[in-house]
């Protein structure tokens, strides 16, 4: 792995974090209790902050980075557009994320794209490849598809309840890793 200062800023990590070798974070970077950054994954926090939850996982090759503060087109004010993922999370290969918010027990397809200030809420799913345009918001229960993406139906209980299931299975695998690697 490759931990970065910027401006004088280090990654905070939990200890029970699965950090891949070829994981690439660099300052305002908050990694929280047994989340997993994958392989290929960069978690650039040098213009805003970046906060990741608890038992949440950023799969590989993700990109996260926000937007700078006082940014002229997104009128992003003193703080910017900060990346805040919650807990029980799970972003799918390749994904990219940015200035977005994507809230607790939320699941993010691979190859899926979130753009500046669009949200994510809790319980809400983007599918596999799906855009989610600036500003746009996925309501609790929904899924979103498409590009642009759009609202496709709403969730059934077992999608609602394999998101926990993504999330503690992730978990898992990034303790077993930590363990092989004597870490």
């Amino acid at each position: 792995m490759t931990i970065l200062s910027y401006r004088g800023i280090l990654p905070t990590i939990d200890s029970s974090a699965f950090i891949a070798s070829t994981a690439v974070l660099s300052g305002a970077v908050k990694i929280g209790k047994n989340s997993g950054i994958w392989y290929g994954c960069v978690l650039r926090g040098d213009v805003t902050k970046i906060t990741i939850g608890d038992n949440t996982n950023i799969q590989d090759n993700c990109i996260l980075h926000g937007t700078r503060p006082h940014h002229a087109q997104n009128k992003t004010g003193a703080e910017g557009a900060p990346v805040i993922v919650g807990s029980n999370v799970t972003i799918g290969h390749g994904a990219i994320i940015h200035a977005c918010i994507i809230e607790d027990n939320s699941f993010i397809g691979m190859g899926s794209i979130i753009m500046d200030l669009a949200k994510v809420e809790s319980y809400g799913m983007l599918a596999a490849g799906a855009v989610l345009t600036p500003g746009k918001v996925v309501k609790s229960g929904q899924i979103w598809a498409g590009n642009p993406a759009k609202y496709f139906r709403d969730m059934n209980e077992a999608e609602k309840n394999y998101i926990k299931i993504s999330a503690d299975n992730y978990a898992e695998l990034g303790r077993e890793y930590k363990e092989a690697e004597g870490k």
